[in-house]
């Protein structure tokens, strides 16, 4: 009986740990899938636009707090507050998983295709971007 016992016990604690590893590791696993499948399908349509704050005028897509977008903006020629800048994306489009396309002309863009803005610097408050359209649509003058 007491062997009967022991084994049941030692079954019963190997059971238990078994399931606490699997639920472990299939949690984990679950997890980095979850937070992968949410980095890059984040792009909801209509709950993002391109001019809305913290949202990427690329790909409209929403934006973490230390995400940033990749610019380049230039010194003011004229001594004004405004500043030539070119705009290539955000992590999420310029790693090839969002489409990328020109919210001014609704253009796609390839890989090394920029967007020509305007950034007004303002004292007391954050800078503007003013969006004039990418280097095809704004060669033509549409904009």
């Amino acid at each position: 009986m007491r062997d009967y016992l022991q084994m049941l016990i030692f079954v019963t604690i190997g059971i238990s740990l078994l399931w606490f590893g699997y639920s472990l590791i299939m949690g984990q696993w679950s997890g980095i899938r979850r937070n992968m499948k949410y980095r890059f399908r984040r792009k909801v349509k209509g709950t993002s636009t391109p001019g809305d704050p913290q949202v990427c005028p690329i790909c409209s897509s929403k934006l973490n707090k230390n995400d940033l977008v990749k610019t380049l903006a230039f010194p003011s020629v004229s001594g004004g507050r405004d500043r030539l800048m070119y705009i290539r994306g955000c992590v999420y489009c310029l790693s090839g998983h969002l489409e990328r396309n020109c919210p001014v002309c609704g253009a796609s863009l390839g890989e090394n295709e920029i967007l020509v803005a305007r950034m007004f610097e303002r004292t007391n408050r954050r800078s503007h971007v003013h969006v004039q359209g990418c280097t095809r649509c704004k060669r033509m003058g549409t904009r």
